[in-house]
């Protein structure tokens, strides 16, 4: 895992002290190793940092080239087919000089052109430059597993695996987006391709950027979409298919030249993927958290799963002075996010790092295999009977899909009324009319309901909310974590059968508690569903809210209210509280 680098200048160079300090400011990502690279007369430059997990030697450094140095390519991630894809390469001639993931990309690029990206199986973010064709490509992986920035005007293209790093060219104006402000109050993150800062964006899931050197032109493509169907596989099928599957994309993702170990919760997701490495001969070491005087602390069935499979376990137990951490949250999360989670996130990869240099964590089962509440009460709400659905049909007033996802999504709900409270009347201009713009523009009204929220869970909480808040918490304590779930091989398989296969109201992700019902405890397979979270009264600490909005930088400049923080307060409403110290860090940070 690493942290990548760019700069394309449409006239003059790219100053070499300024890109090698865009290039470290992401060290965290990559402490291992770090090279730049200059070419078309300094016009182009290519920095990489390394975090070494394939080919360790002086070989596998980046950024890499082709066998003529006409093509480079620096990428942030793991190809988990790599082997399979370097046989197929060898058979059409190529002639590799590593061992490396990185290179297989390179001479893919070579065979198939960019479509490449199509037969690439894991988590990747990379530019790469073809010096014949004075062409860049931008590319990130289908679920959003990895970060990838860019900025992009008239005096050429920049971009970076996160946005600290292309605020280090002091030529780059910080000015605050407005509107993805409000957004951020809404979703509790910025939808991409927008950002924070007016003029940097994203790129989002599963699209690439071609980017013409001569001409300055960015052209945008999606290389991938979710394959929703109808499928005629049986349950048995299927079950056996979702196990192979996913039996084969853990043994991928534990590929690795340095130990690999393994989040552990004992939730179903975790403790899978710990059966399967251990099924596989692995012993992984294990890693939990825990909160101090709560029943429910995950901690304690973590470790009933690691005696289980006898296997390494450490934990680590959150308390009140915790909180504490939210001071470097704004260097950790460059761009503000809101998740309840992303302390204790920062815990336990602080924790794993200790021992491993990566872990395997069970994000992607909930979102594929339907296992959220919110999930299983809509789909409840839309399969009743015909008379009540022609009454519901009839009902004045009745929620739709995208309102009813807002309001599971809120934690704290901002509509447009409630951002107008907020802001100060300078600032009104960027209420938007339409706060759930970008739940609406993923909803797809030809899927069935339970599917309609899966796509919209897949491209808005897990592609913008859990996987940026799970990249940012271990890369910042230079910790990979690999998301075996996630593979799209395996989402295809599952996503295009019958829903009524994969999915069943009374059992709790039915196509993984098949396959593992048999091989974990019971406390185990009936635990309730529990989020990532502490108890409700670790975030309902309302001398700290005040503490810190009673010195708001954004109230003195004129942003937002004091009588609306003060009426909060007031009301105890904790979790919108939450998003708003979250941003005052931030803002306090970055806008000082």
């Amino acid at each position: 895992m690493c942290g990548i680098a760019g700069h394309i200048k449409v006239h003059g160079k790219v100053d070499r002290v300024v890109f090698d300090r865009m290039r470290d400011s992401l060290a965290h990502r990559g402490p291992d190793d770090a090279d730049s690279l200059f070419l078309m007369d300094d016009k182009v430059a290519l920095g990489h940092r390394r975090l070494s997990f394939l080919d360790l030697s002086a070989a596998g450094r980046q950024p890499m080239s082709n066998e003529d140095d006409t093509i480079w390519i620096v990428l942030n991630g793991e190809i988990y087919n790599y082997i399979e894809l370097r046989e197929m390469l060898v058979k059409e001639g190529h002639i590799f000089k590593t061992h490396s993931d990185t290179e297989v990309i390179l001479h893919g690029y070579e065979q198939w052109g960019i479509e490449v990206v199509s037969k690439l199986k894991g988590m990747f973010a990379f530019g790469l430059v073809d010096t014949v064709k004075g062409k860049v490509y931008l590319v990130r992986d289908r679920f959003g597993i990895k970060p990838l920035y860019y900025r992009h005007d008239d005096t050429g293209l920049s971009f970076a695996s996160e946005l600290k790093a292309i605020l280090e060219d002091r030529t780059v104006k910080r000015e605050i987006d407005f509107s993805s402000f409000a957004d951020y109050f809404v979703y509790r993150y910025i939808p991409s391709p927008k950002t924070i800062w007016k003029g940097i964006s994203k790129v989002p899931p599963a699209f690439y950027m071609e980017y013409d050197i001569d001409s300055n032109q960015l052209r945008t493509k999606e290389y991938w979409t979710i394959p929703f169907g109808r499928g005629t596989a049986s349950e048995d099928e299927l079950v056996h298919a979702f196990g192979d599957k996913l039996d084969e994309s853990v043994r991928i993702h534990a590929r690795s030249d340095v130990p690999v170990g393994s989040f552990l919760s004992g939730g179903y997701d975790s403790s899978a993927v710990v059966y399967y490495l251990a099924h596989a001969g692995y012993k992984p070491e294990t890693f939990s958290i825990g909160f101090d005087h709560w029943e429910n602390s995950e901690h304690k069935y973590a470790e009933i799963v690691a005696k289980k499979y006898n296997v390494p376990f450490s934990s680590t137990i959150a308390n009140a002075s915790s909180l504490d951490l939210l001071d470097i949250m704004p260097q950790v999360y460059d761009e503000p996010i809101a998740d309840i989670s992303i302390i204790p996130t920062w815990l336990v990869s602080h924790l794993a790092v200790q021992k491993v240099k990566a872990v395997m964590s069970g994000e992607g089962a909930d979102e594929l295999l339907g296992g959220y509440s919110w999930q299983k009460e809509f789909f409840a709400r839309t399969h009743v009977p015909l008379l009540q659905k022609i009454k519901d049909y009839f009902r004045v007033n009745k929620p739709s899909t995208v309102d009813y996802y807002a309001e599971a999504m809120a934690m704290g709900r901002f509509d447009a009324k409630e951002l107008s409270l907020l802001f100060t009347e300078d600032y009104q201009q960027y209420v938007p009319q339409d706060t759930d713009w970008f739940y609406r523009k993923n909803y797809d009204a030809s899927l069935s309901p339970l599917q309609s929220i899966q796509k919209m869970d897949i491209k808005c909480f897990m592609g913008e909310l859990v996987l940026t808040k799970i990249d940012r918490a271990s890369m910042a304590n230079s910790l990979e974590v690999r998301v075996p779930f996630l593979d799209h091989e395996l989402f295809e398989t599952v996503l295009k059968a019958n829903e009524e296969t994969y999915f069943k109201p009374d059992v709790t992700k039915f196509l993984l508690h098949e396959n593992i019902k048999d091989h974990l405890p019971e406390e185990i397979l009936n635990r309730k569903k529990q989020g990532f979270v502490g108890p409700d009264s670790y975030y309902m600490d309302l001398d700290l809210y005040k503490g810190i909005m009673d010195e708001s930088k954004l109230v003195s400049d004129g942003v937002i209210r004091k009588e609306y923080y003060l009426q909060l307060l007031a009301n105890k409403e904790h979790w919108k509280l939450w998003k708003l110290i979250v941003m005052e860090k931030w803002y306090k940070k970055w806008c000082d």
